[in-house]
C-alpha cells in the first residue's frame, strides 16, 4: 500500500482552508447582509415600541387637555393627574398593594386550578374516543352558558371567598378542555400508526408524541386562559367580595369615586399586562425545551 505524500495533504488542506476563508469573511463574522437585516429588524422593532409608547401618550395627554377645558365631565371620566394622585393615595396607605395582591392571588390559583384541571379532562376525553362523543355535546352547552349565571349558584355552594375561584375555573375550564382536546386531535396520525406498529402504549403515545407535539397549542391555551381568569376573578369578586381591585371598582362606582373605579381599572390594566407577559416568557421557554422555536 502506498503512503500519501505528506506535502501533498498538507497544500490540499491549505487550499481548503484558503476556500473557507473565502467564503466566511474573517473567519466567523456574519455577512454584511445579515448585518443589515439585523439592522432593519432592530429599527422595526424599536419603530413599533416607539409608535406604541407615542399612541398611549397622545391618549392620555388628549384625555388631560379634555378634562382640562372641560370638554369631557371629570366626574364621570376623571383624567390621568387624577388617577396618578389617588394612587399615590391608595399606595401611602397601603391598600392598593393588599387589593392589587388578592386580586393576583386569586387569577394565579384559579389559573393554575383550571389549567391543570383541563389538561386532564383533555386527556381522558382523548383517551377514549367513546366518551369525547357522549360529553361533547354538553361540552358545547356549558361553553355557549353565560357564566355570571351560575355566580349565585356559586355563592350559595362555596360561600363569598371560594366562589371567585368558583367563577374563575368555570370560565377559563371548558376553553382549556377545547382547545388541548383539539391541539390532540391534530396530531400527525402517521406519528400515531408508526408508534402503534412498535408495539407502543396509550399512555406511551401520549407521553412520547401527544405532550410534546401539543406544546405550542398548549401555550395558546395559557395566553387565552390567563385573560379569562382574570375576568373571572373580576366577575366573582364584583358578586361577593370584600377585597380585590373587583372590589374596588364596585365600591367606587357606589359612592361615584371615578378617580378610584380609574385608579382600580388602570392597575387591573397593567396587571393583566404583567401576567400575560409572565405567561408568554413561560410559553417561550417550554418551546425551546421541546425544540418548537
Amino acid at each position: 500500500m502506498s503512503v500519501p505524500n505528506p506535502k501533498i495533504l498538507s497544500a490540499s488542506s491549505d487550499v481548503k482552508a484558503e476556500s473557507f476563508v473565502q467564503r466566511v469573511p474573517n473567519g466567523k463574522s456574519p455577512s454584511v447582509q445579515y448585518q443589515s437585516y439585523l439592522r432593519k429588524q432592530r429599527h422595526r422593532y424599536l419603530s413599533i415600541r416607539l409608535a406604541q409608547w407615542l399612541v398611549l401618550i397622545v391618549f392620555l395627554g388628549v384625555w388631560e387637555l379634555a378634562a382640562n377645558m372641560n370638554w369631557i365631565d371629570t366626574m364621570l371620566t376623571s383624567k390621568p393627574s387624577q388617577i396618578f394622585a389617588s394612587f399615590k393615595e391608595l399606595l401611602i396607605k397601603g391598600e392598593i398593594l393588599h387589593h392589587t395582591w388578592i386580586t393576583s392571588k386569586e387569577t394565579l390559583l384559579g389559573f393554575i386550578i383550571s389549567m391543570m384541571m383541563g389538561t386532564l379532562i383533555a386527556i381522558l376525553l382523548w383517551s377514549s374516543s367513546f366518551l369525547s362523543e357522549v360529553v361533547e355535546p354538553y361540552i358545547v352547552v356549558l361553553n355557549a352558558l353565560p357564566k355570571v349565571a351560575l355566580g349565585p349558584i356559586f355563592y350559595i355552594w362555596l360561600g363569598d371567598r371560594l366562589s371567585i375561584y368558583g367563577m374563575a375555573i368555570a370560565i377559563s375550564i371548558i376553553v382549556t378542555v377545547i382547545m388541548v382536546h383539539s391541539g390532540f386531535q391534530e396530531i400527525s396520525k402517521g406519528k400515531m400508526k408508526l408508534m402503534e406498529s412498535f408495539g407502543a402504549t396509550r399512555w406511551q403515545m401520549l407521553k412520547m408524541v401527544v405532550l410534546p407535539a401539543s406544546i405550542p397549542n398548549f401555550v395558546a391555551t395559557m395566553k387565552v386562559n390567563v385573560g379569562l381568569t382574570l375576568v373571572g376573578v373580576i366577575m366573582g369578586e364584583f358578586l361577593s367580595s370584600k377585597a380585590g381591585l373587583g372590589f374596588l371598582i364596585t365600591y367606587g362606582g357606589q359612592v361615584f369615586q371615578m378617580n378610584l373605579v380609574m385608579t382600580s381599572i388602570t392597575i387591573l390594566a397593567i396587571l393583566s399586562v404583567l401576567m400575560y407577559w409572565l405567561v408568554n416568557m413561560a410559553g417561550k421557554k417550554m418551546q425551546k425545551i421541546y425544540h418548537f422555536d
